[in-house]
């Protein structure tokens, strides 16, 4: 597969991902490198696309963040294995979406082959060589990796099409509502969704995009799902979808820790993740403070349960009584006895105080969750903390986002799903 390369869409602002896209107030992350399982996610899927023979890749960014957070991630590939080039910061200027930005990389770089275009918010379990079979088999010019979700999920929040029996892509909606969607599709509870991962044939692309047509749109709006693919699909060019085995959505707290736990229990084989607990040694070896036991031995005992499905980082400080299941700990966290921390992610730096109680959460670097066995913390429901968030003692948030250095204070009525952006919000 040497002779296919990768494209990378690193382009948008991380609004739906917050808190996780922020790394302090006004100071925003690139979804391409949100740490991921210990590394920025852009990494683990340029190992995953070079595992399968990809080693020439091309970063289409937008944005200081989105190219200099990667630059500073990635590098040139080197260390990787890999070649990596980036976009021009000229061509930021003329960027009218994702579909403009892939043509201006193939261009740019004079790409005449195939390439393999994928956005840098999700994971993807597939087999390139089938993939890319398929495509050249057919002749398509565009090959659309997708998967099925039921039509409620799909709703507002994913393209979708209608194909007939070889697979050729007849009409794409990019997020429809429902009443939409069930009048397309058949079978509402397998509607076939676009990953946002594409095959295409740089050469006979960039052809079509010097066309007065095509070339119209790409100086006022051309994203892929919105306005590429249905332009491609009305005008009789050759489109069509191939069934991949998953993708794991990473653009909002929650798909984030639904993927992370897929991931941490083998879901995705061309990532780590065997479903048994990983624990670095030199935190099996390191002592708490309460019953100054190393971790190994409080393992042993049954002091501590761990697992299954857990990562656990570099020095992490382990109390008696704690409990981890289907969770990632990073490097340098404090879990403090008796805590309980069930499909969380938990970055370095963290601290988890006795007692809390934490499932479907995400803990930002360097956050801080109080709590005692008499004002026991609560967090459940999907919330996310930022980096360096502070939650007092006996607090209780379900599916609540708290922005980075925010604190929440013990007596704050925080309702479920609510945004904490500033301060403001936090004032009665």
């Amino acid at each position: 597969m040497s002779e296919i390369t990768g494209i990378a869409l690193a382009g948008g602002r991380g609004v739906r991902a917050r808190p996780l896209t922020l790394e302090g107030p006004g100071y925003l992350r690139s979804k391409a490198t949100v740490p991921f399982i210990g590394r920025p996610l852009i990494e683990w899927q340029i190992n995953s696309f070079h595992q399968q023979g990809v080693e020439n890749f091309y970063i289409a960014a937008n944005g200081r963040e989105n190219r200099y957070q990667v630059k500073e991630a990635l590098g040139y590939g080197e260390t990787l294995g890999v070649r990596v080039q980036y976009s021009r910061a000229r061509a930021d200027r003329c960027n009218t979406g994702s579909g403009q930005a892939t043509l201006s990389v193939a261009e740019e770089w004079n790409l005449k082959g195939l390439a393999v275009v994928f956005p840098t918010d999700s994971l993807f379990e597939f087999d390139l060589a089938e993939l890319v079979e398929g495509h050249l088999r057919s002749g398509a010019l565009v090959t659309v990796a997708t998967v099925h979700r039921p039509a409620r999920e799909v709703a507002g929040t994913y393209g979708t099409m209608v194909a007939d029996d070889e697979g050729w892509i007849r009409e794409f909606v990019e997020k429809p509502p429902l009443q939409v969607i069930n009048a397309m599709v058949t079978d509402p509870s397998r509607v076939p969704i676009s990953t946002g991962l594409y095959v295409i044939d740089c050469r006979r692309l960039r052809e079509l995009a010097a066309t007065p047509a095509l070339a119209a749109l790409v100086r006022l709006r051309l994203d892929w799902g919105r306005d590429l693919l249905p332009w491609l699909v009305s005008n009789d060019h050759p489109v069509r979808h191939s069934p991949i085995a998953k993708v794991g959505d990473l653009g909002n707290p929650r798909d984030y820790l639904m993927t992370l736990v897929d991931a941490l229990s083998g879901g995705y084989p061309s990532l780590r993740g065997t479903g048994t607990p990983t624990i670095h040694p030199s935190s099996l070896a390191r002592r708490d403070e309460v019953s100054g036991m190393t971790l190994a031995a409080k393992i042993a005992t049954g002091l501590v349960r761990i697992g299954p499905n857990v990562w656990i980082g570099r020095d992490v400080e382990i109390g008696p009584g704690v409990v981890v299941r289907d969770s990632y700990v990073g490097d340098g966290v404090d879990l403090h006895a008796w805590c309980h921390l069930e499909r969380v992610a938990c970055l370095d730096g963290a601290i988890i105080g006795p007692g809390a109680r934490l499932f479907d959460t995400h803990v930002g670097m360097m956050a801080c969750v109080e709590s005692s066995l008499q004002a026991v913390t609560a967090l459940d429901g999907f919330t996310a903390l930022g980096h360096e968030a502070i939650v007092q003692p006996g607090t209780r948030l379900t599916g609540v986002t708290v922005d980075p250095r925010l604190t929440v204070r013990s007596g704050d009525d925080v309702p479920a799903g609510t945004q904490l952006t500033t301060v403001g919000d936090l004032v009665d």
